[in-house]
């Protein structure tokens, strides 16, 4: 059986931007890869700024990494629900993401290799 989930180094150095400010800045991002989908950067908690995030009630269960705690984006302009996602405690296949954050890139945020 084929594994489902792979992670590993992002290569280069990575920016998430929200809103046209910089949220963060790394080059300790890792990159996930679920099946046939496009891959996810994630990033270092350490490497981003979280005083931007709220923590939202709303959850989401991934069969093979677990449960996903939310957060939403604020600034002074504009609001984003849910836009960012973490593993706190991911089952075995997910056990690098423990401690990374995940945004869902939409308008106004983007996650770009610089």
């Amino acid at each position: 059986m084929l594994k489902h989930i792979t992670i590993r180094p992002a290569t280069g150095t990575w920016v998430i931007r929200a809103g046209g400010a910089v949220l963060g800045e790394s080059s300790r991002a890792l990159e996930l890869t679920e099946g046939d989908m496009p891959f996810v950067v994630y990033f270092p908690r350490e490497d981003i700024a979280t005083a931007f995030l709220e923590p939202s009630a709303y959850r989401t269960q991934n069969p093979w990494l677990g449960e996903a705690a939310h957060y939403t984006i604020v600034s002074k302009s504009r609001s984003y629900e849910n836009a960012v996602w973490s593993y706190e405690t991911p089952k075995e296949d997910g056990a690098d993401l423990a401690g990374y954050l995940a945004f869902h890139v939409q308008d106004g945020i983007a996650v770009e290799q610089i």
